[in-house]
């Protein structure tokens, strides 16, 4: 296994894009009860920070809740005190990476070079989304975990589904963001279950 060690691990992640305030709390239910790990709402979705606290409240205890497509430090602050425990960025920005350390969350910075990756990591962050996945592809990741610091995981983002869940943990990724192969906009909470369900179950198999 390359890459991160298993303390260091983040395991599933759901990317709720597009989600209202209105179902989150049913839809964070079911990924919680689903077996998911952590929960991410992108900020360019309907009122995304009252989606965030909804989440930290119903859920924070037991669920990291994170707030993505984090561009600007002032982002930082709402989402934290909105009570989110992570910040999921596109990119790499190291004022997003330092404001994020500051408040004492952890970054999920946007790498797709070994460049990107080496500057996230300088700027403090352990938690690497490699973005786009599909673009670099499982020999892409294993190229740049190679040399990454033991304690670094990377966390495919991007065409990660059923059909390739397996392939990626098996390859050593830490984690994995799952967007629209566990949510779209307008799916019942029951669907999102049972899709969670099934994805939990590949990452929990893959040796």
């Amino acid at each position: 296994m390359v890459g991160a060690s298993e303390t260091t691990r983040s395991g599933l992640i759901a990317i709720l894009r597009g989600i209202t305030p209105g179902e989150i709390v049913e839809v964070g239910a079911a990924l919680v009860e689903g077996g998911f790990h952590a929960i991410e709402v992108p900020l360019n979705s309907p009122d995304p920070y009252r989606s965030i606290e909804l989440l930290a409240t119903s859920f924070g205890a037991v669920c990291p809740i994170g707030a993505g497509t984090v561009l600007r430090p002032e982002e930082v602050e709402r989402a934290c005190s909105a009570g989110a425990d992570i910040i999921v960025s596109p990119d790499t920005d190291v004022e997003v990476i330092a404001a994020t350390r500051a408040l004492g969350m952890r970054s999920y910075p946007g790498v797709a070079t070994p460049t990107e990756a080496f500057g996230a990591v300088r700027a403090g962050a352990r938690n690497l989304k490699l973005f786009p996945s599909e673009m670099l592809g499982i020999s892409g990741m294993r190229a740049v975990s190679a040399v990454l610091p033991a304690d670094v995981e990377l966390i495919p983002v991007g065409g990660v589904d059923e059909t390739n869940l397996a392939d990626w943990r098996a390859a050593g990724a830490g984690g994995a963001g799952i967007g629209t192969a566990v949510y779209r906009p307008g799916d019942s909470a029951r669907d999102v279950g049972a899709r969670a369900r099934r994805l939990s179950k590949i990452w929990a198999s893959t040796p």
